[in-house]
């Protein structure tokens, strides 16, 4: 039996609702298509990608490197205000109500009306992570090029580059990676990135695609700017291949959330990468941070993830602290939506916890759920999402394995009562909150 459920769709570009009615006949814009991309003159940002450890973590530039512009306030952010005050945006973010709920772990509600415009529900399928691309579907190729910020693409000379007009070549037009508006942001500077956008790469992650969105968390080097990704099944609602970030100056409640190190016995390939579990929080999941090289902690996870989607199992991933630690959690909501399990208390909502409602960060669509938005009902809402006890030990087992890692998962599971309890490093909130990022209630 094939399990959909009547949802509506995140708008995310203003392309997405005239192609989803008209179909896709021709271009007649600036769009990323290969009849447009090829021969435009977008920004590019070139990152430098070196093999040190992102303990430490700076974007200090060398002496051969062009002046250096900086990344996240000076040209992502300055970039995104651009496309604000040119009114692409299909609402005001910025004066959307917010409120830190009063708890141990500062759970952060939005109310956002902007994100719940009516639009034509489709059916949508979530018994399947991988899925074949569709280009008769909407499709990041259909965006617009005033919606597109720059491309963000590895230097070819080890330094970095921001060129403020550069054609790629014929070479690298189909690898050229770009970095859009989402025209419903959550929050401010809220981005897309968009792996390889010519070679219309299914919403499935691979080593090359993790590694880029690893980068362009180390190059923003401020533990506000987050990276997120949700797979199919887990509220991911476009079937190509992109990740989401933006800036919250406010720690989120999974960073708070304690842990506990998984015992991982040591091998000739040990890549230095330190693997924890939450404790105490709503969703279980799992934290990688360390590990020797960028290359070796995206790696760790890259493979887990790869697991999880050739396993069918539905997933969501936050890369928090400059790329230093990555949260992975396994959710299973939509297949209870779906099931008719869900509590109709929490579907009344319309809430989809996708990677930044697990992450804290919670989208209220109604007046009454923000006013009464206590800690309780945050976790209750995210205690949904999370699978239960057994099967997060039995899926832990199998990442780890698929990882790199040895253990003996019974033994750990007994052992981890016994390992001390660590306290996550959060960043601290920000007292002198820029006037137009957040609006608190």
């Amino acid at each position: 039996m094939m399990l959909t459920i009547k949802k509506v769709p995140t708008v995310v570009s203003n392309y997405q609702e005239e192609n989803s009615e008209k179909g896709f006949e021709g271009c007649g814009r600036n769009c990323l298509g290969k009849c447009c991309l090829p021969v435009s003159k977008l920004p590019l940002y070139a990152f430098k990608e070196d093999n040190s450890n992102l303990i430490g973590n700076s974007v200090e530039k060398s002496s051969e490197e062009q002046p250096h512009i900086c990344f996240l306030h000076n040209l992502l952010l300055g970039q995104w205000e651009d496309r604000m005050s040119r009114g692409l945006f299909r609402y005001d973010v910025t004066a959307c109500d917010t409120k830190i709920i009063p708890g141990r772990y500062g759970f952060i509600a939005q109310l956002n009306k902007g994100r719940h415009l009516k639009k034509r529900p489709t059916e949508f399928r979530v018994d399947k992570v991988l899925q074949d691309f569709d280009e008769t579907k909407f499709n990041f190729t259909k965006v617009g090029q005033e919606e597109v910020l720059f491309r963000f693409e590895k230097s070819i000379d080890h330094n970095r580059h921001f060129f403020p007009c550069a054609p790629p070549t014929t070479a690298d037009s189909n690898n050229s990676s770009v970095v859009a508006i989402n025209v419903s942001p959550i929050e401010y500077g809220h981005v897309l990135l968009i792996p390889q956008v010519l070679n219309c790469l299914p919403q499935r992650i691979d080593h090359g695609s993790f590694l880029l969105a690893l980068h362009m968390a180390k190059e923003a080097a401020d533990p506000f700017f987050r990276v997120g990704y949700n797979s199919l099944g887990a509220f991911a609602t476009i079937n190509h291949l992109h990740f989401q970030a933006y800036y919250l100056a406010a720690p989120f409640p999974v960073e708070k959330a304690p842990t506990r190190r998984i015992m991982i016995m040591k091998s000739p390939q040990d890549k230095g990468v330190i693997v924890s579990q939450l404790l105490n929080y709503p969703v279980r999941g799992l934290v990688f941070e360390g590990g020797n090289t960028v290359q070796d902690l995206s790696d760790s996870v890259a493979s887990s993830c790869i697991f999880l989607q050739n396993n069918n199992i539905p997933f969501n991933v936050l890369i928090a602290d400059c790329g230093r630690r990555i949260f992975l959690f396994t959710q299973c909501y939509a297949e209870k939506q779906a099931r008719g399990e869900a509590s109709q208390e929490l579907l009344d909502t319309q809430v989809n916890p996708a990677v930044w409602e697990i992450s804290g960060h919670i989208v209220l669509k109604r007046q009454e759920d923000f006013d009464d938005a206590s800690e309780t009902y945050a976790w209750r809402l995210l205690a949904e999402v999370s699978l239960s006890n057994k099967r997060f030990h039995e899926v832990k087992a199998y990442i780890l394995e698929a990882a790199g890692f040895q253990t003996d998962i019974e033994e750990n599971n007994r052992d981890l009562e016994r390992e001390p309890i660590y306290e996550q490093r959060s960043p601290e909130a920000l007292t002198h909150l820029p006037q137009d990022c957040m609006v608190f209630y």
